[in-house]
């Protein structure tokens, strides 16, 4: 079956989910049931979608803003991470789910966390400059891989083979062999870095990873030509990369916005997704790899993470909200 013909410009809001502290982080669980987001009041909210009127559930247990969420594939558990670098493993499902496993994993913010395809491992990354690989689901410590001189912001898992992929504040890219626990390559992405001579601070960061589902490609987006470190003033960007070790593109908004990239996605129709935040939010459809960007959805606040699940998008923001949108199929628009 061809992919879907999605129209960027039938992009539509179809709900609002309210909360009352901002928001880090969301994702949606592999069914598609739930939206989960890492709020600044160090919850996690749960929204089952399936419902006319969604209703919340709070899960309780970090005591930290939480910025890391991800699932195992199969096992119906959502892992998380918060800024005093603990990791909570939780039932999707139960009625008020409550965490099963605590681990200290990293000295100081834990920044992400990713889950292997095969579900037998997950990893995570944080300040302390470290990715850690660990078993599931006993949360046994298996790697410790080092190079990173920086804080560790993302990483990912490559969809078909045994290699995972973590960048750090200063835009460094680097490639690991898990069979080996060895660094194997380095891809360059020190666009999303700068020191700020004036208030003498670092700014940038890899902010958010995907891999194109075939695993030939993967992006990243950040903060570029920063001239504030303090107010984060800066221009939005993502770069896509070919496996293979070469950089493909840099994909830049069409407009002019400042702001940060927070969430970057693949869509099957061939699209990358990418969501920033500043003063407002923005929503980028790129077509393929290829620049600018060929539609700009304006967004109500401060964007802050993009999940995607199937032809429906979560948006984190700032105020405090979730918003979920729907992409079109030209073929098959959904009514008004």
């Amino acid at each position: 079956m061809p992919p879907p013909n999605i129209d960027p410009a039938r992009t539509r809001m179809t709900k609002e989910l309210r909360h009352g502290s901002p928001f880090l982080s969301c994702r949606f669980d592999p069914t598609g049931r739930y939206v989960f987001a890492g709020s600044q009041d160090f919850g996690i909210q749960r929204w089952d979608l399936n419902e006319a009127t969604p209703p919340k559930t709070t899960l309780t247990g970090h005591r930290s803003w939480i910025r890391a969420l991800a699932f195992h594939p199969t096992e119906r558990k959502l892992l998380s991470g918060d800024y005093h670098g603990k990791l909570l493993i939780w039932p999707c499902d139960a009625a008020v789910p409550t965490p099963e496993t605590t681990i200290d994993a990293h000295d100081g913010w834990l920044r992400a966390v990713a889950v292997a395809p095969d579900g037998r491992t997950f990893a995570t990354c944080g300040n302390d400059h470290l990715v850690k690989i660990w078993s599931f689901p006993e949360a046994r410590l298996m790697q410790t891989l080092r190079g990173h001189e920086s804080h560790v912001y993302n990483l990912a898992y490559h969809p078909t083979e045994p290699h995972l992929v973590s960048g750090d504040l200063q835009g460094n890219l680097k490639q690991w062999d898990l069979r080996r626990g060895e660094q194997v390559r380095q891809f360059d992405a020190t666009l999303f870095f700068r020191f700020d001579t004036t208030f003498r601070a670092d700014i940038g960061g890899i902010r958010a990873m995907a891999f194109r589902p075939d695993g030939g490609q993967f992006v990243v987006t950040g903060i570029t030509n920063v001239t504030n470190a303090f107010a984060g003033v800066g221009n939005p960007a993502a770069i896509a990369f070919d496996w293979s070790g070469s950089r493909r593109q840099t994909l830049r908004p069409q407009a002019a916005f400042q702001g940060t990239g927070w969430g970057i996605a693949y869509h099957p129709s061939g699209f990358i997704l990418g969501a920033a935040g500043g003063n407002n939010g923005a929503l980028y459809f790129w077509r393929d790899d290829r620049e600018p960007s060929i539609h700009t959805v304006t967004l109500p606040s401060n964007a802050r993470d993009l999940a995607i699940h199937g032809d429906r998008l979560a948006i984190p923001f700032f105020d405090g909200q979730i918003r979920i949108y729907e992409l079109q199929n030209v073929a098959n628009p959904s009514p008004p």
